[in-house]
């Protein structure tokens, strides 16, 4: 539902007491949901469990108040777990490996800042989409791989070593030494995580998933005798918070410089384009129809991940699970981030021996819930409905972040969607900069692109766009282009659709000169 203007929620202390109630219900419900997927996060990532605890409490109490956007959750991302985990193996693994890999973050944490100082938030639109949904599904992919393990609670060495493609075809040896007592409370949560959205009651959809798995795994636990029977690694072991407060970063894997940079690099560049993603998505679903400040939100996030690297917590973004379920639950401020924070906060505090009652197979169903959304077989679909040279850019990307790392997969996806914007026409000049030239007439703007419209040159056009005044009748006329591809098909929907919220019109000429190469509205469009 839309609002007028004049209901906009306040912001920061303005907005405190009028939304308190709102923001608090809607931030413990969050809580309820982060605090087991942190943990979970966490252990997948060989970090201490209790670090993703403070990362979320990080994002929460001290992020909300300096972020760009108001809705988002900020907090460690499942997205991240595999960029994490290959950190702390490539500098030396266990606690060695963790205290290097926090370097690499601090370091991160500072080029987020300078991202945002600099303005390029607008770099998320850089990257083609068929390639950075052919990541996120390769992300997902790994988390199941790396969490069916887990989730049949086999002795952590059977997995240490393994590729994602090792993994997969140590399974059968997995389930040969699966604990049977622990893979039934796995196998429970899982299926509760799948279906529990699936049952008709209104009322009880309500309760998160992740709750109700935490509700019925701990008294199984206890049942079962966890504590006594099972291996240490079969649960959780937090700690004491105020004991694990203190300095834990090295920078000693600068040493190591090429690896180093590698995960700076990917620390940045992925944990920015995740939170980019979900501050846009999360913009289009404010019922107040509120834009978020991207570079100040990337500021916000680099400031939250330099502190996270120094006390030793996980890297964090805006979390899009956790942010869509925010929005879903009512919250107006991002005080509801607050609160999310400070409910974590005082649950580890008052209460940490219950989260030592949580068994690991619970958490590991947790994650591949998680990775089966990411890596769901409807995203292969809708892929392939846009075009079959984006499932081949999508695959493409899969296949090399699997085989290698995300980094490679990213590039191999997008050196792949240069070749075929070559292969159908597009001028070899225009792959980086698209003539665009912007006119203007008695209150009505013209935007012509030539040559071609591609995610490698969008950067230019969407300049232009921006600099168009708000409020005016906009054509965008393609009829001189010999291609216009997915990408920009869908950032010009966006940008239609943010342009028009703000009392503007904009109108799209000349694409019928192009044949679509798929019957999707959006798909690439090729001049005849």
């Amino acid at each position: 539902m839309n609002h007028n203007n004049n209901s906009i929620p306040k912001d920061v202390f303005l907005g405190s007491k009028e939304n308190i109630s709102a923001d608090a219900t809607s931030g413990f419900i969050v809580f309820l949901l982060a605090l087991p997927l942190s943990l979970g996060i966490a252990k997948a990532s060989d970090f201490p469990p209790l670090m993703g605890l403070i990362t979320a409490i990080i994002g929460g109490l001290i992020v909300s108040f300096i972020s760009g956007s108001r809705l988002t959750i900020k907090g460690p991302a499942a997205g991240l777990i595999v960029i994490v985990v290959s950190a702390v193996a490539a500098f030396g693994g266990g606690e060695q490996g963790w205290h290097l890999a926090l370097g690499a973050m601090l370091v991160a944490g500072v080029v987020q800042i300078l991202f945002g100082v600099f303005k390029l938030g607008k770099l998320v639109d850089f990257f083609p989409l068929s390639a950075v949904h052919g990541m996120l599904a390769a992300i997902g992919m790994i988390i199941i791989f790396k969490q069916i393990p887990v989730l049949l609670d086999v002795d952590p060495p059977m997995t240490k070593g393994k590729s994602p493609f090792q993994l997969i075809a140590s399974v059968p040896d997995f389930i040969a030494h699966l604990d049977p007592k622990a893979t039934i409370v796995g196998l429970v949560s899982f299926a509760i995580m799948m279906f529990w959205n699936k049952i008709p009651n209104s009322f009880l959809k309500k309760i998160p998933a992740a709750l109700v798995v935490l509700i019925i795994a701990i008294p199984a636990e206890l049942l079962m005798d966890f504590q006594t029977t099972e291996p240490k690694y079969a649960l959780v072991h937090i700690g004491n918070l105020m004991e694990n407060i203190k300095v834990n970063v090295s920078l000693d894997g600068i040493s190591q410089f090429g690896t180093f940079i590698k995960f700076v690099i990917m620390f940045a560049l992925v944990g920015s384009l995740e939170s980019l993603f979900t501050v846009k998505a999360i913009d289009i679903i404010d019922p107040y129809k509120r834009k978020s400040n991207a570079n100040k939100d990337l500021i916000a996030i680099g400031i939250g991940n330099t502190i996270a690297a120094i006390l030793g917590g996980l890297p964090m973004i805006s979390e899009v699970a956790r942010s869509s379920a925010n929005v879903n639950n009512g919250a107006k401020t991002r005080w509801a981030n607050f609160f999310h924070g400070f409910f974590i906060l005082v649950f580890v505090l008052f209460a940490s021996h219950l989260i030592e009652l949580i068994p690991n197979t619970a958490l590991a169903a947790m994650l591949i819930s998680v990775g089966i959304k990411l890596a769901h077989p409807k995203e292969f679909i809708h892929i392939f409905k846009i075009g079959k040279e984006q499932l081949a850019i999508f695959l493409v990307t899969i296949f090399f972040t699997l085989y290698e790392d995300l980094l490679v997969g990213i590039a191999a996806g997008m050196l792949l969607k240069i070749i075929i914007h070559l292969v159908n026409g597009a001028p070899f000049s225009s792959l980086f900069k698209a003539p665009a030239t912007v006119s203007f007439n008695d209150n009505h703007y013209i935007l012509e692109i030539e040559k071609s419209a591609l995610f490698s040159n969008f950067l230019g056009i969407k300049s232009r766009l921006e600099a168009i005044p708000q409020g005016m009748n906009l054509t965008i006329d393609f009829s001189k282009t010999k291609l216009v591809d997915h990408s920009v098909m869908e950032n010009i929907e966006h940008f239609i659709h943010s342009y028009s919220s703000d009392g503007g019109t904009v109108e799209v000429v000349g694409l019928e000169r192009h044949t679509s190469l798929s019957n999707h509205p959006l798909s690439t469009r090729k001049k005849k």
